[in-house]
């Protein structure tokens, strides 16, 4: 109904692309839609998605890596939960982890990575999260200094996995462009760590704090661009269907 009352074309638009297509917005303003250099290659870290997609051809997509299990910004909230933080838990995580990270104190901790060394481009988070649960039941007493340990001992194995399967698909792939989107994207830790692999060659590309997450924006670029993909041909409104849980 608002589509027709404000004369938007209606565009069915899946939820991902949305992300990868939101590096492009701004947070107020105007913003046009700049010209990447192919292969380009996304990084989709969030609380329900943690995927690597390869675009060879504009708005072509082909998924060549994916969590097996948990994703990563699932992960995150669920360690959080365990250390007693408040929600949203990923922010709170990296907060900690930050401190601990700038502390002179030695980590008495250390957690797996999981299949960090796989010949695939697949993720697991859920062994890493499990063993966290398991640390957290030995130790008697859970304090600030604590829970900043264990939150920096999760934290770096998580981006240390992300950061070396991203590496080897930019290698493999001969990427020009790296995409990194999703709620994770707005980790200052993976930020610092993905500006380290890609260096100058590469164009890096984040969506602003704001629009990492979930937002309108993000939808509203992604319906545009396939509308203009479309040759502006729209469907009948009966005939678009939502499904959530749509691959890419």
């Amino acid at each position: 109904e608002l589509a027709e009352k404000w004369k938007v074309p209606l565009v069915p638009v899946n939820h991902m692309e949305g992300h990868v297509l939101s590096v492009f917005g701004k947070d107020k303003g105007s913003f046009k839609i700049q010209k990447l250099k192919a292969p380009i290659l996304t990084l989709l870290v969030s609380g329900g998605h943690t995927q690597l997609v390869l675009t060879k051809k504009w708005m072509d997509y082909e998924i060549i890596g994916e969590t097996l299990d948990d994703a990563v910004g699932e992960a995150f909230d669920k360690v959080a939960r365990m250390l007693d933080l408040p929600y949203p838990g990923g922010p709170q995580i990296s907060k900690l982890a930050e401190k601990a990270r700038n502390s002179s104190n030695e980590n008495p901790f250390s957690l797996p990575r999981p299949m960090l060394y796989s010949k695939n481009f697949d993720f697991s988070f859920s062994g890493l999260k499990t063993a966290v649960l398991y640390l957290i039941k030995k130790i008697k007493k859970l304090d600030d200094d604590t829970k900043a340990q264990i939150a920096l001992e999760f934290e770096n194995p998580a981006i240390e996995c992300l950061t070396h399967k991203t590496k080897k698909a930019i290698e493999k792939y001969d990427v020009k462009t790296l995409i990194v989107s999703g709620g994770v994207a707005a980790n200052k830790y993976l930020r610092s760590e993905m500006k380290k692999i890609t260096g100058k060659k590469i164009k890096l590309m984040f969506p602003t704090q704001v629009l990492s997450g979930d937002n309108s924006i993000m939808i509203g670029i992604a319906g545009y661009l396939n509308y203009v993909k479309n040759k502006k041909k729209v469907p009948q409104p009966d005939s678009i269907k939502a499904t959530g849980n749509l691959r890419l």
